[in-house]
């Protein structure tokens, strides 16, 4: 086992003191959005030599970030394996260099992801609700909103849902109409009337991005805030933004997004309402699952990673035993530490350390008072966690067999 020295990324969504205060360091009035811990081969972690993490572990299946924003993230989407394997090649084969702006498709890998806050962290994603996007547009009342709401009516469920947006990315609202969405917005929470905070959303966004399409997709979307010590996941094909906040992020090893919005990169809208999924949601709360007296286990029922959170202090006369893995990325995210492998060897670690352990590392424990979270690929022995859907899909089937004048189904 060992430490990791790794790449940050200076967004300009990001905190400009979130993540130094995290790693410990002072913050230089720039801002730092995101720390890449894996084998990405876009920005690899190294250890304290310089040598590459990929030369001692081989290619890791998954990729840990910490991740800062003080403002709202591109309004994205990313490709499941098939999208990401044609669209990989077909750049490829046009000769597109991976570093270009205009590339889209990093790699040839799908990107599910899970969110592990560690503040107060806000998101949107997943669409809502076909009924409850309709009251949310119609509450507005604009010529712009109407005319959503129409189309909606005529075609409610996840199509609908779906045209919906495409009409916005190809034919977007004029200034003048967005302009009208915002003040109506703006009377609306005057008075104190929000809509499971859609129209504070909006406003929240348009002081970063007020002539963007986003400001209207955003009311569209489900706005989720995890406490610390909670998680999210993120299957391939659901449209989201983060919002503010800090969070242990991880992921299949990926760096293949879509973006239709409120950002500067490079847009491909046609390619963001292909990559959407077929379902309302499949975002979902990741309930743990106990390991021992003091871990929890976020694993999503995704092959490449699952995320193990361990907590340990003085009074435990005990080492907190780490669920088994062959190859891990420990990060501290809290108090000091010592990580103990099967050969007793100790390495100790304070909050914002990282550090890599292979198979031959064996059992891990720690010691201390702290808090440790361990990303790592699942085996067949690593209990699956509940994952609590934003949007139950029997609310949109219901809404279409009211929609087809059958009534409600008895359950």
């Amino acid at each position: 086992m060992f430490r990791l020295v790794n790449a940050s990324r200076g967004y300009d969504w990001g905190s400009t003191a979130d993540i130094p205060r995290f790693l410990g360091d002072e913050p230089n009035g720039g801002p730092v959005a995101e720390v890449w811990i894996g084998t990405h081969p876009l920005a690899p972690s190294t250890d304290d030599k310089g040598a590459s993490l990929a030369d001692g572990a081989g290619d890791l299946p998954f990729l840990v970030k910490l991740l800062a924003a003080d403002r709202p993230l591109s309004l994205q989407v990313h490709p499941n394996r098939e999208m990401a394997r044609e669209g990989f090649e077909a750049e490829e084969a046009a000769g597109v260099p991976l570093d270009a702006p205009e590339r889209t498709y990093k790699d040839p890998h799908h990107k599910p992801e899970m969110a592990y806050a560690l503040t107060t962290f806000d998101t949107l994603v997943g669409f809502r609700p076909t009924a409850e996007i309709l009251r949310v547009l119609s509450g507005i009342n604009t010529p712009v909103t109407q005319r959503l709401t129409e189309s909606l009516n005529a075609s409610p469920g996840f199509p609908g849902i779906v045209k919906l947006v495409e009409q916005l990315l190809v034919d977007p609202p004029s200034a003048a109409e967005l302009a009208e969405v915002r003040a109506a917005c703006q009377s609306l929470t005057d008075q104190g009337i929000d809509i499971k905070r859609a129209y504070v959303t909006a406003l929240e966004i348009a002081e970063h991005f007020p002539e963007d399409v986003g400001v209207i997709i955003s009311m569209m979307l489900n706005r989720l805030t995890l406490q610390p010590g909670e998680a999210a996941f993120l299957g391939t094909g659901i449209i989201h933004s983060h919002l503010k906040g800090m969070c242990l992020e991880v992921m299949a090893s990926s760096d293949n997004v879509l973006r239709a919005g409120l950002t500067n990169k490079s847009l491909d809208p046609v390619g963001l309402v292909r990559c959407l999924g077929t379902g309302m949601s499949r975002l979902a709360r990741v309930t743990p699952e106990p390991f021992g007296f003091s871990t929890d286990v976020f694993s999503p029922d995704v092959e490449e990673f699952a995320l193990a959170v361990s907590q340990c202090s003085e009074g435990y006369s005990d080492d907190t035993p780490l669920p088994p893995a062959d190859r891990r990325i420990l990060v501290c995210t809290g108090g000091e530490v010592e990580l103990v492998n099967a050969a007793g060897e100790r390495l100790s670690m304070s909050r914002g350390d990282s550090v890599y352990a292979g198979p031959e590392d064996g059992a891990l424990t720690i010691v201390g008072t702290g808090e440790v979270a361990q990303a790592y690929q699942p085996t067949s022995e690593t209990v699956v966690g509940e994952l609590i859907d934003l949007v139950p899909p029997f609310v949109e089937r219901e809404l279409k067999r009211d929609r087809r004048g059958r009534g409600p189904s008895r359950h």
